[in-house]
């Protein structure tokens, strides 16, 4: 391994993309939410011997201080200062021309970095830590060094690197037979193998960290480890194991003197003993009350060494214990304590979880207009920190939905029950209003996570507000459903103002009814959907009917979410007619990702590619042929066919021109990993950042792209987030509009489809959604094709004019 290879880590850890150039995608995430799986902190201070007893005379104190108030700043749980005090050391050493304890000092921060989520800085610090040791033929140092590298790929979610990296620097350390620093890359092993879900690798990995820790005499690594091997043994379901695992690590952790290592040890601890409570029939109080029990000695631990940081976490997750078990007085003075540690140190990834804990405990206590309040604080604490929410508990990759969703649906739950108790529909509408927008910033932070970029911010720059709508398109509606647990709201931006529609139907039946509804759609010889149909427009857009016809509506912006992405909402049926026999039909992810601009058909420029030829394991698709020819007819476009279309010569043609629709018709796929979606080019699969860095010439432009059309692309059934790349796609390529499909299609019937488009676009009273409205009518009274498998799955997302 070389720096110029780990030099490749930083320079990815890097990228914009994912979202780390200026964030701080931190390690608390996996050790300190309500419910910890993997302990790996106390790991840390397993730092290289940094000097030897006799290394240190010819060593300056000064050096040695540096170092040493580093370690100690850091169990007091003074992290930044711990930083600037290794940087110190490290700097020094430089100095001085010392490269081993310049490469001790910069593993020890990248350490800390790690600690505090600055992955891009704690890969810095290791690759010249590696070219360092590297230079010196260090093969200890080297192990650590290596195992250091694997804990910062474990950390950024890159497994595999992690797994290289670690395995390479285990066998080194075995090799030198360092028990030490091989319990150290066991108990990493450990965690890699809980985030691939292969628990009894883990345990078996942490179980000989455990070992190898006692015999090196590192108890706070053998504590980790026992830690770790309990929580383990408890996702295995091995209760009795996993208590004795627990109860073996109480009287370890008590027995070391106090600092930042042991207050977060006993944190994770009585966590660990709540979970097994709630996983036991007999005992669980017992157990619950162990728990609560450990977390007040851990809020004595932080407060002796005076670590709000660990104070925050302790008397929150205390108070969060007794909110479970229906003590809310005591939960709410708990949870207020916790609040105001974590501001002393300005934790947001602690404060926000207080808040919102302190917004449900007001709830529960009949104050709503004081819950609003702490659920907006918190609302505002994670916009700060939202990167940091993509990885679980135990350090594996998850949505934001998953991670940070239920907070911003709580909050608007909570404005909607305020504006049903508020008899004035003038005072009732600012809570709609802000119950959307609560909304609408988790749909703009799940399309940053899912994209792991700030395209997001650069389309927001220059939207239109949803209030100009009666201006810009008078005979349009836009449909917000916002799925609640117990009910679905239906807030229907109408000429005249916002309005609310409540139907009792819960988020488990609406889920339920939306996947059989998209699994007998894609049938083409059955009717079997049609109930479906039915059913669910009686609960999206029945309610709404009479107001749409007074208001001659003719068009329906729909703002799906979670499920309802997956469906094409084209296809709802009345008991007479398909919705989009009655009104054009238009998706967007978001209000504030959408950008209503009419297009502009004088001197339209097209780029078309396509491939009717088998390549690369996927079948031809000869009707391509077809669509291609009807997009020279009407704008003159030469395609780039089969051969000609490449990825180079793809971008070649976008950085020379400006276009106004690009036409790509090729294999296609949008999966819940956005790396894994793609757009079939001859030679190549164009990832979802590959096309955004080929198409998005455009997105800085003054003018942008008015179109980008993904024919004959499909998105795995019921897959939300699979959905949300698809509904994603135009912001992701700087589009402001884009026209795609749920799922593959006849590709015949596709490219009558898409022709009929592009020749219904030519007419200037037509808006794009009632152009894709025209031709998909036009399959529709086509008895080969009338069934809605066949035009349904046609999307027209974002801008809709």
């Amino acid at each position: 391994m070389s720096a110029k290879i780990y030099r490749r880590l930083v320079v990815h850890l890097r990228t914009p993309r994912l979202g780390w150039s200026c964030s701080r995608r931190a390690l608390w995430f996996s050790r300190l939410v309500l419910i910890p799986i993997v302990c790996g902190l106390m790991a840390l201070v397993v730092v290289p011997q940094v000097w030897s007893e006799s290394e240190a005379g010819s060593v300056p104190m000064a050096n040695i201080d540096a170092f040493e108030d580093g370690l100690r700043l850091y169990q007091q749980g003074a992290l930044e200062e711990a930083a600037a005090r290794f940087q110190q050391a490290a700097d020094t050493s430089d100095q001085q021309g010392r490269p081993l304890q310049q490469s001790d000092a910069l593993t020890a921060l990248a350490h800390v970095y790690v600690a505090l989520g600055y992955h891009t800085k704690a890969a810095q610090s290791l690759e010249l830590a590696l070219t360092l040791v590297q230079q010196s033929g260090d093969p200890a140092r080297q192990a650590a060094v290596m195992g250091a590298i694997g804990q910062v790929y474990l950390a950024a979610g890159q497994l595999e690197a992690a797994s290289e990296y670690l395995t390479d620097g285990l066998t080194l350390a075995r090799e030198l037979e360092d028990l030490g620093r091989a319990a150290t890359i066991l108990n990493e092993m450990g965690r890699l193998h809980a985030i691939q879900k292969n628990d009894v690798a883990a345990l078996e990995a942490f179980t000989e960290s455990q070992s190898l820790a006692e015999k090196a005499k590192l108890p706070a690594l053998s504590i980790t480890a026992t830690l770790n091997a309990g929580q383990a043994s408890l996702r295995l379901g091995r209760h009795v194991d996993a208590q004795q695992w627990l109860d073996q690590a109480l009287p370890k952790l008590r027995g070391l003197p106090n600092s930042h290592d042991k207050a977060y040890g006993m944190i994770t601890l009585g966590l660990a003993y709540g979970r097994l409570g709630a996983a036991v029939q007999e005992d669980g109080g017992r157990f619950i009350l162990q728990a609560v029990e450990v977390l007040g000695e851990a809020g004595q631990v932080a407060q002796s060494i005076g670590d709000q940081r660990a104070m925050s976490y302790a008397f929150g997750h205390q108070g969060h214990f007794y909110e479970q078990h229906g003590r809310t007085e005591d939960a709410l003075l708990l949870t207020r304590l916790a609040v105001t540690a974590a501001q002393q140190v300005r934790a947001p990834e602690s404060l926000y979880q207080w808040q919102w804990q302190t917004g449900r405990l007001l709830r529960t206590t009949g104050q709503p207009k004081e819950a609003i309040v702490a659920y907006q604080q918190a609302v505002d604490t994670v916009q700060s920190i939202r990167p940091e929410m993509a990885f679980t508990v135990d350090g594996s990759a998850t949505s934001f939905r998953e991670s940070g969703g239920r907070l911003f649906f709580e909050l608007a739950d909570l404005l909607l029950e305020r504006a049903a108790a508020t008899p004035d529909d003038g005072e009732a509408k600012p809570y709609l209003v802000e119950a959307r927008e609560a909304v609408e910033l988790f749909k703009s932070a799940e399309l940053r996570d899912y994209f792991r970029d700030d395209c997001v911010d650069a389309l927001q720059k220059r939207i239109t507000k949803i209030d100009d709508l009666p201006k810009i398109s008078p005979n349009t509606a836009v449909v917000y459903p916002i799925v609640l647990v117990d009910r679905t709201e239906l807030l229907v931006s109408l000429p005249q103002g916002i309005k609310r529609f409540s139907v009792q139907v819960s988020a488990d039946r609406l889920t339920e009814e939306v996947r059989a509804f998209r699994r007998f759609l894609e049938k083409r010889t059955t009717r079997q959907f049609l109930p479906h149909a039915q059913q669910l427009y009686e609960w999206l857009i029945r309610p709404m009917e009479a107001d749409l016809a007074d208001l001659s509506i003719d068009t329906l912006v729909m703002v799906p979410d979670g499920p309802l992405r997956t469906i094409p909402m084209a296809s709802l049926h009345d008991g007479e007619r398909f919705l989009i026999q009655r009104f054009a039909v238009a998706t967007t992810p978001g209000l504030n990702l959408t950008d209503p601009h009419p297009l502009q058909r004088e001197n339209v420029r097209v780029l078309s590619a396509g491939l009717t030829e088998g390549v690369q394991g996927f079948a031809p698709l000869p009707n391509v042929m077809t669509e291609l020819q009807a997009l020279e007819d009407i704008y003159g476009s030469r395609p780039l066919l089969n051969k000609t279309f490449l990825t180079s010569t793809l971008e070649k043609e976008m950085r020379g021109q400006e276009f106004t629709i690009v036409h790509i018709a090729s294999h296609g796929k949008f999966e819940s990993q956005v790396g894994n979606s793609f757009v079939l080019t001859f030679d190549d699969k164009l990832t979802m950042d590959r096309l955004s860095q080929v198409v998005g010439f455009f997105r800085f432009r003054d003018e942008p792209l008015e179109l980008l059309t993904l024919s004959a692309c499909e998105t795995a059934a019921g897959d939300d987030r699979a959905a949300l790349g698809l509904a994603g796609v135009a912001i992701k390529a700087g589009a402001r509009s884009a026209l795609a499909t749920l799922w593959f299609i006849n590709d015949q019937a596709s490219s009558a489809l898409v022709a009929e488009f592009y020749r219904q676009l030519q007419n200037p009273a037509l808006s794009k959604a009632k152009a894709l409205q025209q031709a998909q009518l036009t399959l529709l009274d086509n008895p080969v094709y009338e069934h809605p498998s066949y035009w349904a799955p046609f999307l027209l997302l974002n801008n809709w004019l």
